[in-house]
């Protein structure tokens, strides 16, 4: 049975993706989903049904039964829920791991913990206000703006003699 680790540094290695795949979570069906779940179908990991893997795009139904079509007038097509669900599962499990590692570094090196987060917030500081005068100096502009064309857009009033 292969190596089921994962490693943060093959997470963290940059792959440069290839084609253009329908994609669950952000990873394509076809080129990572369905091969990952045939080889966990195989190791006895899950039993995700055949035809789940051999058609895992299904046509959206309305709750009478014929075919959702989307505003543009294109057919609505979905993963499959055997599928979907899975994928869900793995993105909960996921998130679980970044989570129990960010806890075992904390745990482990909690001074170099602290002193990265310490840097990230000095250095988000210059950015955040940076943003923060960009918007306000945007909002007195468009203010200022609007002024200028209410002022324009009144009709010039002359005086009446009496």
């Amino acid at each position: 049975m292969p190596n089921d680790t994962i490693s943060v540094q093959n997470l963290l290695r940059p792959i440069t993706p290839k084609g253009t795949d329908r994609r669950a979570w952000s990873i394509p069906l076809g080129g990572v989903w369905l091969p990952f779940f045939t080889a966990t179908n195989t190791t006895g990991q899950t039993a995700i049904p055949a035809e789940a893997l051999g058609a895992p795009l299904r046509l959206a139904r309305e709750k009478d039964g014929t075919p959702r079509f989307s505003e543009k007038g294109t057919p609505v097509v979905r993963v499959v829920k055997d599928l979907a669900d899975q994928v869900r599962i793995v993105r909960e499990n996921f998130a679980a791991g970044l989570q129990a590692h960010a806890e075992a570094v904390k745990i482990a090196m909690p001074d170099e913990y602290n002193a990265q987060v310490e840097a990230a917030h000095k250095a988000g500081v210059p950015v955040q206000e940076g943003d923060m005068k960009a918007l306000q100096d945007y909002m007195a502009a468009r203010a200022e703006a609007q002024a200028e064309a209410a002022k324009a857009a009144q009709p010039e009033r002359v005086p009446v003699a009496a």
